[in-house]
């Protein structure tokens, strides 16, 4: 047999299960988790929660270390984590789960509004951010997705420089499962959610993927960017609508 395909079956196998699929879902937020938060997450007992880890490690899906009594997981890769997401977009369409609650509703709104997918933000402000960038000409796709000198020196402005010898792609796509269209990766979508993080553009909402764009936030993106979030936005994530400058409000 084929080299790649035991190794495609392989790999294929560790996600056919529910629990140590939501598990790599929920590492998906680019954070390391213990197996207890895992097994809480994915409603499962810690022993069992333990044995489907094991096997995420040895297969090369999840990274560990361990830290006095304690062992903390995380996905292996940004590469990882873009076939997890891609997986995930690509899967047949399956039947939503019932919403329950007014909480489950927020949650649902929340992860589509702004998340993060790995080390970058994806959902609606994603997306956004990524037109906003091509609209002020900072990215290109005429010839293949690359950042322009402007776009380098907007980038620079912010503290933000890029290794363009390194291993990781400087900039890529990634299809955002909620909005069916492109936000941005690669070395530019990492630097830019660490920066926005640490300048207080964004903040989580809970212990989950969801994150709310600040006031200061969506002031920032308006004016370096042009893209012009609701003052809903910084109340209530998930009511807001975001669109490059120069298109109209919804």
């Amino acid at each position: 047999m084929d080299d790649n395909a035991e190794s495609l079956a392989g790999w294929a196998a560790l996600l056919a299960d529910r629990t140590r699929a939501a598990f790599c879902l929920a590492l998906l937020d680019g954070r390391a988790w213990t197996v207890g938060e895992l097994a809480r997450h994915a409603g499962v007992a810690v022993s069992t929660a333990s044995e489907h880890a094991d096997r995420l490690v040895a297969g090369g899906l999840l990274i560990q270390r361990k830290q006095g009594r304690h062992r903390y997981l995380q996905l292996a890769s940004a590469e990882t984590a873009a076939l997890i997401e891609t997986v995930a977009v690509a899967g047949p369409p399956g039947r939503p789960e019932p919403v329950v609650s007014m909480s489950a509703v927020h949650r649902r709104k929340n992860l589509a509004y702004a998340r993060t997918c790995y080390d970058h933000i994806a959902g609606f402000v994603g997306v956004a951010l990524a037109d906003g960038l091509a609209a002020n000409g900072y990215v290109s796709r005429s010839h293949g997705l690359v950042v322009t000198p402007r776009g380098s020196s907007w980038l620079t402005s912010l503290g933000i420089v890029l290794d363009r010898s390194g291993k990781r792609p400087v900039i890529r796509e990634c299809l955002d499962w909620t909005e069916r269209r492109s936000h941005l990766a690669g070395q530019v979508g990492a630097a830019l959610c660490r920066h926005a993080f640490d300048a207080g553009w964004i903040v989580r909402i809970g212990t989950g993927r969801a994150v709310k764009l600040t006031a200061l936030g969506a002031r920032v993106l308006e004016d370096q960017l042009g893209v012009v979030s609701d003052a809903a936005a910084t109340d209530s994530p998930g009511a807001a609508h975001a669109v490059p400058a120069g298109a109209r409000r919804p």
